[in-house]
């Protein structure tokens, strides 16, 4: 097991990763302000987890609720999020109930936004169990629900008490899931990591085998980089936006083809490559560049254009994105490959552009 901290003052905490982790609830315990808990999972996750990690709770003594909800992105909205709360209320859980987010990305964002809400705030765990969740989602607090118009728009800062990266849970995860969560692994070494990169591109093909040992230091280095970025800079007020390298084209795919037709990690693959071309319009990197990131997410069996969605369409969502400033559209771009600058210095036209390059429109 490797461990690495994010620091937040009185509010820091762990970030496990290893192997056969997620029902060790010696690891847990530490953690907990009562013997009650609430674990948050989903039909697809619950059969294969869920029990293991309440027997290993209660034997230690903690009494456990179970809260299962439908599987999906488009599950991600209010009337799921109320099922989390009809559960809480229903079993008398208190401010001090820790709530436990088993599963991936849509279960750790609305299971920490619940934990947030509920009575103004309960503390809750992540133990996230797809490779997008355990490099990405699971660490620095975001938590949200979507809007039929916005991906993510309501949701809260919120910090997890412990995260527990399970590497074993990756091998029930299905190939499509597996290739999305590279996305955001190689995001890291694009936007300030060039030598993770380099690691990526010599190991990517052990990473598609899920050799266990490459997918532990895959998810120990991407963690690693997040915690920095959000020890930082928590709320986004600057350099945490680097981060969503792609997020701002990538959220206008997922929401204009509708949610759950596209995974978030195939959405940001193709954001990536339209950001790629903007930064080489722009002549911060140059076409080999481009082509390199091209090639790689191609390796990983990625979408490198986005769908055909109109032009205005894509910029229509893309105004809705959360680093819109004073109505202006700035964007996640490249100065180089390694290093990652949040600027407005694309034209609208050159935007146009690259969204009819990059998405089957030229």
């Amino acid at each position: 097991m490797e461990t690495l901290t994010l620091a937040l003052g009185d509010r820091s905490y762990p970030i496990h990763v290893g192997r056969d982790l997620f029902a060790r609830a010696e690891l847990l315990l530490p953690t907990l302000r009562q013997n009650r808990a609430a674990i948050v999972s989903n039909v697809t996750v619950a059969p294969l987890y869920l029990q293991r990690l309440r027997d290993s709770l209660e034997k230690a003594g903690v009494e456990v609720a179970e809260i299962v909800l439908p599987d999906g992105e488009e599950f991600k909205d209010w009337r799921t999020l109320n099922t989390i709360f009809d559960v809480l209320i229903e079993r008398r859980c208190e401010r001090s109930t820790t709530l436990i987010a088993l599963g991936g990305g849509v279960v750790g964002d609305i299971g920490g936004f619940a934990a947030a809400c509920f009575l103004r705030g309960m503390p809750f765990i992540q133990i996230p169990t797809t490779l997008l969740a355990q490099v990405d989602s699971s660490v620095g607090g975001k938590t949200a629900i979507n809007h039929p118009l916005g991906k993510n728009m309501i949701g809260a800062f919120h910090q997890p008490k412990l995260v527990l990266a399970d590497t074993d849970t990756l091998d029930s995860l299905p190939e499509r899931e597996l290739r999305a969560g590279l996305a955001e692994v190689i995001k890291y070494g694009l936007i300030r990591d060039l030598p993770f990169l380099e690691w990526i591109e010599l190991n990517l093909d052990r990473l598609l085998a899920r050799e266990p040992t490459a997918l532990v230091e895959a998810v120990y280095r991407s963690c690693r980089n997040k915690a920095e970025v959000v020890a930082a800079d928590e709320r986004e007020a600057g350099e945490r936006a680097l981060l969503n390298l792609g997020h701002t084209f990538g959220h206008a795919i997922e929401t204009g083809v509708g949610y759950g037709e596209w995974l978030h990690g195939e959405a940001i693959a193709a954001g990536t490559l339209m950001a790629a071309e903007l930064s080489f319009r722009l002549g911060w990197i140059d076409r080999q560049s481009v082509a390199r990131i091209e090639r790689l997410f191609q390796r990983a069996g990625l979408p490198v254009h986005g769908p055909m969605l109109s032009v205005e369409r894509y910029l229509e969502l893309m105004q809705s994105d959360k680093k819109v400033q004073d109505g202006k559209l700035r964007l996640v771009l490249l100065q180089q490959v390694g290093r990652a600058v949040l600027s407005d210095a694309a034209s609208l036209a050159d935007i146009r552009q690259v969204i009819e390059q990059r998405s089957g429109h030229a």
